[in-house]
């Protein structure tokens, strides 16, 4: 993806780079007058001048301090900040109690409501109490069947106060689905919701709560959110149910158990191709150093600030988004669809409500806005100073609509990263230009290349995206990998001790990152990482079919192509009924964010020859990379096959073009 604008899309102006809370930083750190590309060389050359920087430039209040900042620099397994103990919610909560609003709870229908930072903090606290008096204590962990409500924020602050484990799941996906992700942790309790809201209706999930506690055997309690309404659960679990009501106003002090910098503090789930999806575990002290430099330095948020960026509980945005805590700046939850039917534009018309400075979206949101002639500025939204966009990489066409609909100022920052590190890799900064179709550079701390085919950085080239030194919230762990073997196979078995990440990159004579897609078969729908596997799970369950296989393909324009081929048994036809029925299954089975564009009949689905089904090669040939580039055939069980494939290809985009 190459950016048809040779020059500087949008340029800071100087005030705004003098302002910025970047080149405090970097004032702080005695690099008075140094651009933003100095200040990256010596974050990347000195790992422990720069976090260490960060620990001190942030306040991070430990209660034992650190021998050292990096006292291994290994990958996997670098130790950072040892004998450091210290708490994530601590941070989270320690500005001051006030009636300034911590966070503010939107909806679809436009409602909104104000948690201040003194009522977030006794809701921490209760809740907290609540459940350590359930038996949760350090290491347990406790789980979230939950929208993107401020009780999703409540639950994991006190779970995280006790040093207890947390982890997250949207109400959007099925009970066997979220017991795919909960079981392997063997939960304490469960928070589950009645429900959610989505494009004008309130979605029960009660039954569903209760098909997913029933699939957790070691669950001692579930806590109830009354959010959409409906009677509560409780007569049916009499035993294992506490009302949130209950359990949020108790009058409590809030006590934070300080814990290793290394204890975990989380587990998100990356969805990957075969299998069960992995749980990655994150520390307390990595996430609170790498999300204050991220939310602080590169997206220069503070108190004042409010930030509204649209995402589910599943995603790891939404675990960014919580550390708007850290920086003194309010954070916006919203439960609903981001352009629903009747008010397609409410996100914007929010922003403007209440005064938001930093939005975030995906490039699909900002795509639809333009096709489907929404226009942001009918609202006021000068508040507004950038534009984040994440998700996948965000085409030089849509820079213009932002420019001429959100506002000539606005910072639109692109930003690529994942949930293994749960955060980013390359993005915006307010203190560098933007270049249309590319992200402006990459992330402070992070030392990132392209390598090319024989493992060297390339500049001006397509390479793999690597990380040559350790990032703070790097990985502790895999959940359920003792030795670290499907950890180490996952990043670091291409160049040993360098992590490869899985996407194709270049990195630009300028500065700048240009993403071109994965580089493994990770869906990626949306701004949404889905697993094929849970979609193959579904529908191979279904008689009619024998085999089925699902690709994610960028497509030049920004769009994204998910198309699910399937085998039929004998007798079977593809007919409208069977093509609801699958969808019906994945709706059901994984969620609706699962379901295919597009379902068509193949003879079969390619494997290489110890029976893997060529996901990455198809994925290739369909957006026309040449066979001899894709795929030995010599690999493959039916080598006719990939011709065949690749020949779907040519016959789509010649229909397109």
């Amino acid at each position: 993806m190459t950016s048809p604008y040779p020059d500087p899309f949008m340029t800071p102006d100087p005030q705004t780079v003098a302002d910025s809370r970047v080149m405090d930083f970097a004032r702080h750190v005695g690099l008075d007058g140094a651009d933003y590309a100095a200040l990256h060389r010596w974050s990347v050359t000195d790992l422990e001048g720069f976090w260490g920087a960060v620990w001190e430039y942030f306040g991070v209040d430990a209660d034992t301090p650190y021998d050292r900042v990096l006292a291994e620099e290994t990958m996997p397994g670098a130790r950072w900040f040892t004998g450091a103990t210290l708490n994530y919610a601590h941070h989270a909560l320690r500005e001051p109690a006030s009636d300034e609003a911590a966070i503010i709870a939107l909806d679809e229908t436009g409602g909104a409501y104000e948690v201040t930072g003194e009522r977030l903090r006794a809701q921490v606290a209760s809740v907290a109490a609540t459940l350590r008096d359930l038996g949760v204590g350090q290491g347990d962990r406790v789980v979230g069947y939950l929208p993107n409500t401020p009780h999703a924020i409540v639950a994991f602050l006190a779970a995280a106060s006790l040093g207890a484990v947390w982890s997250v799941c949207g109400q959007d996906y099925a009970p066997q689905a979220a017991a795919d992700r909960f079981g392997q942790l063997e939960p304490t309790v469960l928070v589950a919701a009645d429900g959610y809201l989505f494009n004008g209706t309130a979605h029960d999930r009660r039954q569903a709560a209760l098909d997913l506690a029933r699939a957790l055997p070691t669950l001692k309690a579930m806590l109830l959110v009354d959010h959409v309404g409906l009677p509560g659960l409780s007569a049916n679990y009499p035993s294992l149910a506490v009302s949130w009501e209950d359990a949020s106003t108790r009058v409590e002090q809030l006590t934070c158990t300080p814990v290793p910098f290394d204890h975990p503090l989380w587990v998100v789930f990356s969805s990957g191709t075969t299998g069960l999806p992995k749980g990655i575990v994150h520390g307390h002290g990595g996430v609170l150093v790498e999300h204050l430099k991220t939310l602080g330095l590169q997206s220069d948020l503070g108190p004042g600030d409010r930030l509204l960026w649209y995402t589910t509980t599943h995603w790891m945005m939404w675990n960014l988004v919580v550390s708007t805590l850290l920086t003194g700046a309010t954070t916006c939850t919203y439960d609903g669809s981001p352009a629903p039917l009747n008010k397609p534009d409410i996100l914007w018309e929010l922003a403007a409500r209440h005064r938001v400075t930093l939005f975030g979206t995906s490039p699909q949101y900002l795509l639809g806005m333009a096709k489907f002639g929404i226009d942001p500025s009918v609202h006021d939204l000068s508040a507004i100073r950038a534009v984040g966009c994440t998700g996948s990489a965000l085409p030089a066409s849509a820079y213009p609509w932002v420019r001429a609909h959100v506002g000539d100022r606005v910072q639109l920052a692109s930003t690529s990263g994942g949930t293994d590190v749960v955060s980013g890799f390359a993005g915006g900064a307010s203190v560098v230009p933007v270049w249309a179709g590319e992200l402006s550079a990459p992330c402070l701390g992070v030392a990132l290349a392209a390598y090319g085919p024989e493992g060297l950085p390339v500049t001006d080239q397509v390479g793999e995206l690597v990380v040559t030194r350790p990032m703070p919230s790097m990985p502790l762990y895999f959940w359920n990998d003792p030795d670290g073997g499907r950890y180490h196979d996952a990043y670091f078995s291409t160049y040993p001790g360098v992590w490869r990440h899985g996407d194709w990159i270049t990195v630009t004579g300028h500065g700048s990152v240009i993403v071109h897609g994965r580089s493994d078969s990770t869906l990626n729908r949306n701004g949404v990482r889905l697993g094929s596997a849970d979609i193959h799970d579904v529908v191979e369950r279904l008689p009619e079919i024998t085999e089925a296989l699902v690709i994610g393909a960028e497509e030049p324009d920004g769009g994204y192509w998910m198309p699910l081929f399937v085998v039929l048994a004998a007798g079977a036809t593809l007919d409208d009924a069977l093509r609801e029925r699958i969808r019906g299954a994945i709706r059901d089975g994984a969620s609706p964010r699962h379901v295919p564009d597009e379902i068509l009949e193949v003879p079969a689905v390619p494997h290489t020859r110890t029976g893997k089904k060529l996901e990455v090669p198809v994925k290739r040939l369909l957006q026309g990379a040449p066979v001899e580039q894709v795929v030995n055939p010599g690999t493959v069980d039916e080598p006719a096959l990939i011709e065949y494939y690749a020949r779907l290809g040519a016959e789509r985009r010649d229909r397109s073009a």
